[in-house]
Formats: structure tokens, C-alpha cells, sequence
């Protein structure tokens, strides 16, 4: 006896089937074909950590003595760096809020001006650095007696090299998930941690390879975190760091801030604003 076609059909939902979860399989391998930024996501993240933590193991290795002369280095660092960090994701993401809400259209076609979103998102990354650093740097002189604050005055150009910068990488990545689309939304994690290793957050510059040391004093972190260990080391404010690190800011601005005003006129022209998928 032939049994019929959708008695078939029951039975087959009710069981498990190959085909259903090659279809779903399929589905999610068409989307990673077509985005170069989630396969260069998958190996990334264990290149950058190999680097990162392979260039702190030789420092540790070659220069363990002169680590203990100052205990809240390494506490001192991560905080530094979190406001970085936290800079450039309060421009992407808030960015990207827009674009997940659908709602990015609506603000170009309000009379909103490109440059001040620009001015807007900095504000608001501003807003949600210091609500994000603030119980961190408290909380780390009662956990581990110190505190970010014993840094003094230096703290505050330190604290406002790492906020531009910060600002910089995250207009950088908003204008290419603009161009992209939300493909590209990994790039908000993957462009700020691609510079750690080159920063100098937990080893001087000198512990890198001499062919990738000029490009580590291109970017204006490397010269914040060699400040640093100069006022916790030997309690000396380097102005001349500070100094380049400002400068090294100010191009970064400029180019990123030009960058992304360029790319929101192209997303005009070309309907960008409109198709914000994948």
C-alpha cells in the first residue's frame, strides 16, 4: 500500500533530517563567503592574542626585576587602555545602533549635518567612556591598592590622547560598516585590538622587533603608555611625548573625520543609507 504523500511529509518533520540542517548550514556559509570581514574575524582573534601575550611573556622573561618596581604598572596599563577601547566603541556602536534600528535614513534626511553626527557621536562616546571607566579606576585602589589617580595631571592628557584616538578608529570603522554594511560590524572589536600589540599597553616599545617599531611610534597610543611608565618609573612627566602623541592625534582626526564625511556623501549618492543588510 502507497502511503500518502502528506502522511509522508508528517512523518518526515517529526524526524531529524539531514537536509533541513544542510539547508541552514548552507545558508550561514553563503553569508561568510561574501563577507571578508568575518573571515578575517576567524583568524584574527587568535593571531592577535598569540602576538599580544607573546611579546608580554618576552618582556616578562627579559625584564621581570624591572616590573616589580612599580606595582600598578600592569593595573595602570588596562585601565589606559579601556578608555581606548571604550572610545572607539561608544562612536561604532552608537553608530551602528542607528543602522540596527533602521533609522539611519531618517537622520540624513533630517537637516542634521554629516559633521555634526560627527560631533554627536564623539560626545556620546565621551559620556560612555567615563561612565564605563569611572567604577574600574575606584574600585582598583581598595581591591589592589592602586590607583590610576597617583598618575596626577599627566592622567588627564593621557586620558584625552586615548579619547581622540580612540574617536579616530571608531568614525574609521563606522564609515566602512556605512560602505559595507553590518557585515562589517566586527570591525568595531577587530580594528582597535589589531593596534594593542603595537600600543605598547604591557611592554615598552623597545620589546618589539626593530622593523615594526616605527610603526608602533606612528600611532599615538605608543607614545601614551611610554609616558606613562615614565611618570610611574622614575616619576618624570615626559612633555615631548605627550606632545607627539597630540600631533599624531590631530592628523588621525582630521583624515578619519574627512574620511567618513566622504563615505556618508558616497552612501548619498548611491543609496546606501537605504540598503543597510548585510
Amino acid at each position: 500500500m502507497i502511503e500518502p504523500p502528506v502522511e509522508s511529509a508528517r512523518r518526515g518533520e517529526r524526524g531529524f533530517c539531514w537536509r533541513r540542517v544542510s539547508g541552514i548550514l548552507l545558508r550561514h556559509l553563503y553569508v561568510l563567503r561574501r563577507s571578508w570581514p568575518r573571515l578575517l574575524e576567524l583568524a584574527y582573534w587568535p593571531t592577535v592574542q598569540m602576538v599580544l601575550w607573546g611579546f608580554v611573556t618576552l618582556f616578562f622573561v627579559q625584564h621581570s626585576s624591572w616590573v616589580a618596581q612599580a606595582a600598578g604598572v600592569l593595573i595602570s596599563a588596562v585601565l589606559l587602555w579601556d578608555i581606548l577601547f571604550r572610545a572607539n566603541l561608544g562612536v561604532s556602536v552608537t553608530f551602528m545602533e542607528e543602522m540596527w534600528a533602521r533609522n539611519l535614513a531618517q537622520l540624513f534626511a533630517s537637516p542634521l549635518r554629516p559633521y555634526e553626527l560627527v560631533v554627536a557621536l564623539m560626545l556620546m562616546s565621551l559620556i560612555r567612556t567615563v561612565i564605563s571607566v569611572t567604577p574600574a579606576m575606584l574600585l582598583s585602589l581598595p581591591l589592589f591598592g592602586v590607583s590610576v589617580f597617583a598618575i596626577g595631571l599627566p592622567l588627564a592628557a593621557f586620558f584625552a590622547n586615548l579619547l581622540i584616538f580612540g574617536w579616530s578608529i571608531g568614525l574609521l570603522v563606522s564609515a566602512l560598516v556605512l560602505r559595507f554594511g553590518l557585515g562589517a560590524e566586527s570591525l568595531a572589536w577587530v580594528a582597535i585590538f589589531a593596534i594593542a600589540p603595537l600600543s605598547g599597553v604591557y611592554y615598552p616599545i623597545a620589546i618589539l622587533p626593530v622593523w615594526l617599531q616605527p610603526i608602533a611610534w606612528a600611532l599615538p597610543p605608543a607614545w601614551v603608555f611610554e609616558g606613562m611608565r615614565a611618570v610611574l618609573f622614575s616619576n618624570e612627566t615626559r612633555l615631548d611625548m605627550l606632545a607627539i602623541g597630540a600631533g599624531l592625534n590631530l592628523l588621525y582626526m582630521a583624515g578619519s573625520t574627512g574620511f567618513f564625511l566622504w563615505t556618508c556623501e558616497i552612501a548619498r549618492v548611491r543609496g546606501l543609507l537605504v540598503q543597510q543588510g548585510e
